[in-house]
C-alpha cells in the first residue's frame, strides 16, 4: 500500500518556484467559488507518519488560501470536557459549515491507531473504531460535504534521519518529544496498524490519498493539486448527483397498527395523579443525586402528536431537579447555522457530559417525521437517517448516557378540542399556529411515519415508548415511572 510513496519522488526548486504561483492562484478561486456556492464544506484530514511534514502541510494551506474561510482544528488528547462524551462529539463540533474548507490535524483516526499501536487496545476494539469511522464518513459524504484524507509517509529510514537532524538543532531540538521517540520505536507497528485503518477506510465516499513525504516540494504540490482537483470536480458539476439514493420504502405490514391500536381512554382521577406524581418525581429525583450518577448522563427526547401535552409533561420531570442540573432543549425549524452543517451537527452540541440531564423537546427524528411527511428532505435522506439514527444513540448509550424516548399520542377528535380551546383561551393563543391545522390535514401521513420510525429505531439500547396522551395526568405520571425504570435498570 505504501511502495509509490517509498520510491522517492522530488520535484527541482525550478518548478516549484514556477508551479506554486499558479496552483494558489487556482486554490484560492476555488475558495473563493466554494464560498459563493455555499453549497457543500470541505474537510481535509491530515495523517501520516511523524515526521513525514504534516505540520508543514496544514501551515501551507493556511498560507496558500484566504485563511477566512478556513478552519483549522489540531486534535491531542480530549480535554476534560470532551473526555465525558463519546468520542466523535469533539469532531462534530468542528466540522466545517457549507462554503467553507475545514482541516483537521488529527482526526477520529489517531487514537484509535496509537492505542493499538502501545497494547492498549486489541485488534476487536480496532474493528470497532473503523466501523464506527466507516459509518460516520458515509453519512458526512450523503450529507454533502467533500472529504479528503491525506496520508503522508516516509520510510523508516528517512524517519530516523529526519529525528536525528532535528535533535541536533537547538532550534528544532523542542520538536521531538517522547512520543516521537516511541512511534519510532514502534515504526513497523505502526504502518501495519496504518495499512489496515487506510485499506477498511478507503472507500468511494472518503477515499485516502497517500502521499510520499519525503519531499517537501512534491508533498505540498502534490496535496495542492489533489484538493484544487476534487473542489473543481464538485464545484463544476451537479453539486449532489453522484450522491446515493434510496429504494422505495416497504412498510411491515400493518405496523400502524402500533398508534391505531393504542388504549387512549386510559387515565388517572385527581387525586391519584397527585398522589402518583409526588411519588414519582421524588424517586427520580433520588436517582440523579446518587453516586452511581456520577459517570452516567441521561437524555429525555420528547415527541408527539401536536398539543399532545410534550411541554406539560417536561414540565413535571424537571419539577423534580434543581434548575442547575438539567437543560431543557427547544427544537424549531433549523437556523441558518444550522443548515449549513449535517442535520445531526446541532444535537450533537446539545449532548451532556457525566451528571448532566438534557431534555430535548422535539428531536434529530424530524427529519423522519415532519421532513419526511411535509417533503422537506428526499426519501434517500430520510430513509438513512434510521441507521444514522441508531448508530448516534448507540454511541451515547455506549459513553455512559440512559436514553428515554416518548411519543405522546392522543386521538384526533382530542386534538380538535384542545386546539379550539387553545383559540379561545387569550393566554393559550400562542400555542396554536397555522401549521398545526395543516399537519392535522396529514394526519395519515404523519402516523404511517411514526409507525416507521418506532418499527427501524426502537432499539434494546433505546427504546421508544409511547404514550396514551388523552388524559394529561396519566401521561405525566406514565414518563416519570419509565424515566425511574430506565435508571432503575442502568444504575
Amino acid at each position: 500500500m505504501f511502495e509509490s510513496a517509498e520510491l522517492g519522488h522530488e520535484i527541482s526548486k525550478e518548478i516549484y518556484e514556477a508551479e506554486v504561483p499558479k496552483l494558489r492562484e487556482a486554490l484560492l478561486d476555488a475558495q473563493y467559488d466554494l464560498k459563493a456556492a455555499n453549497d457543500f464544506p470541505v474537510l481535509v484530514i491530515i495523517g501520516g507518519i511523524e515526521t513525514a511534514g504534516k505540520s508543514e502541510t496544514v501551515q501551507t494551506l493556511n498560507e496558500w488560501m484566504d485563511p477566512r474561510f478556513i478552519h483549522t482544528h489540531g486534535f491531542l488528547l480530549p480535554t476534560g470536557e470532551e473526555a465525558e462524551r463519546p468520542s466523535m462529539y469533539r469532531f462534530w463540533r468542528a466540522l466545517p459549515p457549507k462554503g467553507s474548507i475545514g482541516i483537521f490535524f488529527g482526526s477520529w483516526y489517531s487514537l484509535p491507531m496509537l492505542a493499538r499501536v502501545f497494547g492498549r487496545t486489541d485488534d476487536d476494539a480496532l474493528r470497532e473504531s473503523i466501523a464506527e469511522i466507516r459509518h460516520l464518513e458515509r453519512m458526512l459524504h450523503n450529507e454533502g460535504v467533500l472529504v479528503l484524507k491525506f496520508w503522508l509517509h516516509v520510510t523508516k529510514r528517512e524517519q530516523n534521519k529526519r529525528l536525528r537532524r532535528l535533535e541536533k538543532d537547538p532550534d528544532t531540538r523542542w520538536r521531538v518529544t517522547k512520543a516521537h521517540k516511541l512511534l519510532a520505536e514502534r515504526y513497523d507497528e505502526a504502518v501495519a496498524i496504518a495499512e489496515t485503518m487506510i485499506r477498511e477506510t478507503s472507500t468511494g465516499e472518503a477515499p485516502w490519498i497517500v502521499v510520499d513525504g519525503s519531499d517537501h516540494r512534491y508533498r505540498t504540490l502534490t496535496v495542492g493539486r489533489v484538493l484544487l482537483e476534487a473542489m473543481r470536480r464538485r464545484l463544476d458539476s451537479a453539486a449532489r448527483a453522484q450522491l446515493v439514493t434510496a429504494p422505495p420504502v416497504v412498510s411491515q405490514v400493518d405496523n400502524v397498527k402500533l398508534i391505531r391500536e393504542l388504549d387512549l381512554s386510559q387515565s388517572l382521577a385527581k387525586d391519584e395523579y397527585r398522589k402518583e406524581l409526588e411519588e414519582q418525581q421524588q424517586r427520580f429525583g433520588r436517582k440523579v443525586r446518587s453516586k452511581k450518577f456520577r459517570k452516567r448522563s441521561l437524555i429525555l427526547a420528547f415527541e408527539g402528536s401536536d398539543a399532545a401535552g410534550k411541554g406539560g409533561a417536561i414540565r413535571r420531570v424537571t419539577g423534580a431537579l434543581d434548575a442547575r442540573l438539567y437543560r431543557v432543549v427547544p427544537v424549531a425549524a433549523p437556523t441558518e447555522e444550522e443548515q449549513a452543517q449535517p442535520y445531526l451537527w446541532r444535537f450533537w452540541r446539545h449532548v451532556p457530559g457525566h451528571e448532566g440531564i438534557v431534555i430535548f423537546d422535539r428531536t434529530w427524528y424530524g427529519r423522519v417525521l415532519v421532513e419526511r411527511v411535509e417533503g422537506l428532505c428526499t426519501e434517500a435522506e430520510w430513509m438513512r437517517a434510521y441507521d444514522e439514527i441508531n448508530e448516534f444513540e448507540e454511541q451515547l448509550v455506549e459513553n455512559g448516557a440512559v436514553i428515554c424516548k416518548f411519543w405522546l399520542q392522543i386521538g384526533k377528535d382530542e386534538q380538535l378540542r384542545r386546539f379550539q380551546e387553545r383559540e379561545q383561551t387569550g393566554f393559550k393563543r400562542f400555542k396554536i399556529t397555522p401549521e398545526d391545522w395543516r399537519n392535522r390535514e396529514k394526519w395519515e401521513a404523519y402516523e404511517q411515519a411514526v409507525a416507521d420510525m418506532v418499527d427501524r429505531t426502537s432499539t434494546r439500547l433505546a427504546p421508544w415508548t409511547l404514550v396514551e396522551a388523552n388524559d394529561k395526568y396519566f401521561a405525566r405520571v406514565k414518563v416519570l415511572r419509565t424515566i425511574c425504570r430506565a435508571l432503575d435498570a442502568a444504575l
